[in-house]
């Protein structure tokens, strides 16, 4: 059965950074893609940034890219997201999720397995 769990979540000041981890175990993830998505209070989850586990290709919305980068480590199973400028709206739990390389690594439903989320606060 597939796990997933995030951590690195808390809270920091506007312009700072986190870093993010997802622990995938279960099975062997060589032909997943794995994402980070975020839901904010009232708001619908979005998209954040996806990477493909075999090849190591990255997607990432607008809104992030250029301040947030996704990366793996094979060794450890694991999937990192490094947050730096960080503005007060990106506040929000962020979630973990993984799926077998989908067409489109941003669209939400197509990931099978979600983590619990950890929540990222940012301070004005």
């Amino acid at each position: 059965q597939v796990q997933l769990v995030e951590s690195g979540g808390g809270l920091v000041q506007a312009g700072g950074s986190l870093r993010l981890s997802c622990a995938a175990s279960g099975r062997a993830f060589s032909s997943y893609t794995m994402g980070w998505f975020r839901q904010a209070p009232g708001k619908e989850r979005e998209f954040v940034a996806a990477i493909r586990w075999s090849g190591g290709d990255s997607y990432y919305p607008d809104s992030v890219k250029g301040r947030f980068t996704i990366s793996k480590d094979n060794a450890k199973n694991t999937v990192y997201l490094q947050m730096n400028s960080l503005k007060p709206e990106d506040t929000a739990v962020y979630y973990c999720a993984a799926d077998m390389d989908p067409d489109r690594p941003d669209y939400e439903p197509v990931y099978d397995y979600w983590g619990q989320g950890t929540q990222v606060t940012v301070s004005s």
